[in-house]
């Protein structure tokens, strides 16, 4: 069997690489997740989802919304509320994702304990990432200035 790789530098390849980042996000899997059973409240969105900051919800529903897969309903009362639900397109990418979301809920236990197993395995004071040391600057201009 082969498959076509289509071009990166393509119309339709730049597009599904933008919608792939937009249903990929963190952000954008948790809140499809939380809205896959109904209507919520911007505060209700951000209390639920932990972490998040309230610039970074109001960025990821507005893409979310422009993409089609939530609608925003803002109602005439005082104070001003608004809900936000998913679309029928939305609907789509949460049955996608909350089999995934699931999938996490079921095996959160044992990832957090292997976690720790290989976190301890570390020699005491390591770092957790590899670290580059730049080497000092010994080129001719370097040299001329000092």
């Amino acid at each position: 069997m082969t498959v076509e790789i289509p071009d990166p530098a393509s119309e339709d390849c730049r597009a599904l690489s933008s919608i792939l980042a937009r249903v990929g996000d963190k952000w954008t899997v948790l809140i499809v997740v939380l809205l896959g059973d109904g209507p919520k409240r911007f505060n209700e969105i951000k209390r639920m989802v932990g972490g998040i900051s309230q610039r970074m919800l109001t960025f990821t529903l507005r893409g979310l919304e422009r993409d089609g897969l939530l609608t925003r309903t803002v109602y005439p009362t005082t104070p001003q509320r608004v809900d936000y639900e998913l679309t029928r397109l939305g609907s789509t990418l949460w049955e996608a994702v909350e089999p995934l979301s699931t999938w996490a809920r079921a095996h959160v236990g044992e990832i957090l304990t292997s976690r720790q197993r290989f976190d301890g395995k570390r020699p005491h004071g390591a770092a957790s990432s590899t670290r580059i040391h730049a080497k000092p600057r010994t080129d001719d201009r370097a040299r001329k200035r000092g």
